[in-house]
């Protein structure tokens, strides 16, 4: 009896010290992981894989840079303006100004009427642009001319019309540069094709013969004077219509055998040229018959592009002729991949349309701001005036 319940008290015991036993690793967690854990692919214990549980604060910061586009904002707030504010600033933004592009036939018709004028090409045909083995080309020549409104001689390039003759009288046509060029900068890029198409278009009997002038557009006052992003060096830009009309064209006038009534005289330009086209056309109408822009410049209507702002040659309202003006055909092109002047000529195009001024839009497919929109606003243009 005795033995019986001395085996059943040391039986008790012993289940109760194992039972105390087995709890002890349960009641410590930290120890068993240390003990079981697995090591990683970088060689640490799996548990502190249980931190990142605990590390969503560190990628709360990562989110915050997608709240940072709160600064983009501003940038899209100015498009919704009426003037085409940062169109080319921000590529993405470059929508934003193109508020014709809401009305489907202001964005697909470039002369309101569903397709281009008659005779039109959106690209400038090949045939236009070679040179051809049965075909004369012009002649360039460089001269200089004393301006008095800048005090300072100043260089011109002079494109002849092929077998050029003082026996005949030719029409002119003045075509300006973009910002920061000169009297060179159009005629020796060959990949404008200048001499081809103008000599194919006459040979074919879609354009006249003319002297195509081609100023240094920046006349500045000041020989130190350079072109920059700043109103003030911008300036001399905007002085040109002075030095063109007091001493450039009575000296082309006097010096080659032209024809000097406005409607044998166009103006045309590219970039800054084709700004500074459309200030000079809507500011003389009574001198030149015909006015062309190609991938016109900011800065016609107030307005802020990525490089700086523009107060405006004109106001939006003031973009318009005067009733009693004799109005110049006037024509208006642009890349539709245009990255410079972005959607700004677009805007010229709307601002003119909701001022009943008569005009010819398109966009030219695939073209930046480059020589392929260059070509198609010369094809176009020099096949349309002088008719």
């Amino acid at each position: 009896m005795k033995r019986t319940a001395k085996f059943l008290f040391l039986t008790l015991s012993a289940a109760l010290l194992a039972s105390c036993g087995q709890k002890e690793p349960q009641a410590d967690p930290t120890r068993e992981p240390e003990l079981s854990a697995t090591p990683d692919a970088a060689g640490n214990p799996t548990t502190p894989e249980t931190k990142p549980t605990a590390e969503p604060e560190p990628t709360t910061p990562a989110t915050e840079p997608t709240t940072e586009p709160a600064p983009t904002k501003p940038a899209a707030e100015p498009t919704a303006e009426p003037d085409p504010t940062e169109p080319a600033a921000d590529p993405t933004a470059e929508p934003a100004p193109t508020e014709p592009a809401a009305d489907p036939t202001a964005e697909s018709n470039p002369t309101e009427s569903g397709t281009l004028p008659d005779g039109f090409s959106a690209l400038c045909p090949d045939e236009v642009s070679k040179k051809r083995a049965d075909t004369a080309y012009g002649t360039v020549i460089h001269k200089t001319y004393a301006s008095k409104t800048t005090g300072l001689d100043r260089g011109v390039s002079i494109l002849l019309p092929p077998n050029y003759s003082d026996e005949k009288t030719y029409p002119v046509l003045y075509l300006l540069h973009g910002i920061f060029g000169n009297e060179y900068t159009l005629i020796q890029d060959a990949s404008c094709k200048i001499p081809e198409i103008s000599a194919n278009l006459a040979a074919d009997g879609l354009a006249k013969e003319m002297l195509i002038v081609l100023p240094d557009m920046y006349a500045k006052t000041d020989p130190a004077q350079a072109p920059a992003f700043t109103a003030e060096a911008v300036a001399p830009y905007d002085n040109f219509i002075n030095d063109l009309v007091n001493d450039l064209i009575p000296y082309i006038e006097e010096n080659f055998s032209v024809l000097t009534d406005r409607e044998n005289r166009a103006i045309a330009g590219f970039s800054m040229g084709g700004r500074e086209s459309l200030f000079i056309g809507f500011s003389r109408p009574d001198l030149f018959s015909s006015v062309g822009a190609i991938s016109p410049a900011p800065g016609l209507t107030p307005g802020r592009d990525w490089a700086m702002s523009h107060p405006g040659q004109f106001q939006e309202e003031e973009l318009v002729f005067d009733a009693s003006a004799e109005v110049p055909y006037l024509m208006v092109c642009c890349g539709d991949s245009d990255k410079t002047v972005g959607k700004f000529p677009e805007s010229y195009h709307r601002i003119m349309t909701e001022n009943g001024v008569e005009h010819v839009w398109y966009e030219i497919p695939g073209a930046d701001h480059d020589s392929t929109a260059i070509r198609s606003g010369l094809n176009n243009f020099l096949s349309s005036i002088f008719r």
